[in-house]
This record gives structure tokens, sequence and C-alpha cells, in this order.
């Protein structure tokens, strides 16, 4: 498939990029749209080319200044080599059978949580940084362990590209097991739609926050998850424990609305009082919001 680069941009939209069947092109699609975007866009003096300097330490070496940088900006920096510069990232991919739900929006909650997953490690290992993939739902599904190289890439996209839906929502004891493998510092991210003990959830980051890295939350949601936007009676099936419920939508609209503004802003305000990242994305919206927030983070890191 050739992509045209003037066309590049609109493949940051959902219902466009999920059309490419080949998980590595979509990826790359991804990647070069929010390239493309990124410079007609106001975020002026951000940077997705990262320094392969740091800012002179006490009990750093001298040996290690970089004197042609210094005799620029008057400032002493030290050059990094590769061990320092390369990042370990662990994404943790929610396949639980609520994820598959989609109402208006163009992609299932699973095909959005994929692309993004590929579209991040397809940047991060172009970086040489290592990625690590768990799949889990109410059990780990699959593990690859962090690696940097092109071979590992097609491993995670292999592995991405055949994943369904399967259980119910355990994230507390899945990122738990995986906590034990992280030992060196490095980038947490998760996504999902959540759906489990806010609290637990919790106390499980703070785990992986206190072993020194930094975490990143996407929180999927489809639009009509929050907005509740049905007008007809209906039948609500609860896609992992299969219950159901017949209720005409107005009568219970307003105290739903209620709950799950409540559930959203417990996620948030819990995350926040640990200094982590918490990014809402909506199933609409384009990849953009996500990418740049990993891109920021990259750079703070750094």
């Amino acid at each position: 498939m050739y992509i045209k680069s003037k066309d590049i941009v609109s493949y940051l939209q959902p219902e466009i990029v999920t059309k490419i069947k080949n998980l590595e092109l979509r990826a790359k699609a991804v990647v070069e749209g929010f390239m493309v975007g990124l410079h007609r866009s106001p975020y002026h003096g951000f940077s997705v080319e990262f320094s392969q300097h740091r800012p002179y330490m006490q009990g750093d070496s001298v040996r290690d200044i970089d004197w042609k940088v210094y005799a620029k900006s008057d400032k002493f920096y030290i050059k990094q080599y590769e061990e320092e510069t390369n990042l370990i990232c662990n994404i943790f991919l929610d396949v639980s059978n609520s994820m598959k739900f989609r109402h208006d929006a163009p992609v299932t909650k699973l095909d959005y949580a994929v692309t993004l997953a590929s579209a991040l490690s397809y940047i991060m290992i172009n970086q040489k940084d290592a990625v690590a993939l768990t799949i889990y739902s109410n059990k780990i599904h699959n593990y690859l362990s962090p690696k940097s190289n092109r071979m590992h890439l097609k491993k995670i996209l292999l592995s991405l590209a055949g994943i369904e839906t399967a259980g119910t929502t355990n994230t507390t004891e899945c990122l738990s097991q995986v906590t034990e493998k992280i030992k060196k510092r490095g980038l947490t991210i998760v996504i999902s739609d959540f759906f489990d003990d806010v609290e637990n959830i919790a106390k499980a980051i703070k785990k992986i926050k206190l072993r020194k890295n930094e975490v990143i939350l996407f929180h999927l949601l489809d639009p009509t998850e929050i907005d509740f936007d049905f007008d007809k009676d209906a039948l609500f099936v609860d896609l992992e424990t299969n219950e159901e419920l017949s209720s005409q939508p107005y009568h219970i609209r307003k105290v739903y609305s209620e709950s799950v503004a409540g559930f959203i802003d417990k996620l948030k305000n819990e995350m926040l009082n640990y200094g982590i990242e918490y990014n809402l994305i909506m199933t609409n919206e384009n990849f953009e919001k996500a990418l740049f927030s990993y891109f920021r983070k990259r750079e703070k890191m750094f």
C-alpha cells in the first residue's frame, strides 16, 4: 500500500486507518500522520528529536562533558551513551470482553487499542527503545519480554493482529504479576477501559511507580458509554458477565451519567495523586492526543 504524503494526516482518524489490514503499515501511517500534523500544530518548541545529552550533575566525570556544547551554550552537558538513552517500556493491553463494544464510534475499543499499541511500539523500536507487551483480561494471555530489534517489532505486531477479546477485567492482578519482572527504570503504558475496581487499580499502579517507572494511562471509552445516547427502549447486556437489563433509556440516563462521571473522576484523581499521567480517549477521536502524550512524557524523562 502506497500512502500519499498529502493524505497522511488523515491516517490519524480511526475510521480511515483501521481499513489498513497490514498492522505494520497501519502503525507507520499513524506515526507519519502524527509527525506531519505536528509541524502544522500549535505545539511550538516541542520536539520529537531527543537529545543525546543531559545536564551535568554533581558526581559526573568531567571527561564526559561535551565541550563543544559548552562552547555554544555556556552550560555543562554530559554525553549519554546507548545504555543510558535507551528506554524500556512495558505496554499493558486489556482484551477483556468489554473492549469489543462499539455503538456509533467507527471502531471498537479493541480496534483502537491495537492500533495505538502498534503505533507506540513502532515509534519506540525505531528509536532503539525496548518494548515489552502484556496482553491481559482476567489473566495474562501473552507476554513478550522487552527487546528493541525489528524482529521483536514483528512479533509484537503479529501478537496484536491475532487478538480476540476474552474474559472479564482484572487489571490489578495482571499488572501485579508483571510488575515483578520490571527490574529497571522505564515507562509503563496501560491501555484499557478500566471497568474494574478503581482503588485496586491505583494500588497496582502505585507499585509500578515505586519502582521508579513513569506511567501513562490511556482510558478508552466509546462516546456512547459517556453520553448514553439511546432514544428507544433497549435491552442492555453486560459483555463481561452477560447480565441483562431491559429499560427505557431516559429513565436511567441521569443516574447512569452521574455514575460514569463519578467513575472517571475517581480514576483520574487517584492517578493524579500518584503523579501518573491520565488520558481519557474517545474511540471516535484521532490518535494525535495519545501520541502527543507519549512524546511529551518521553521528552521529560531525558
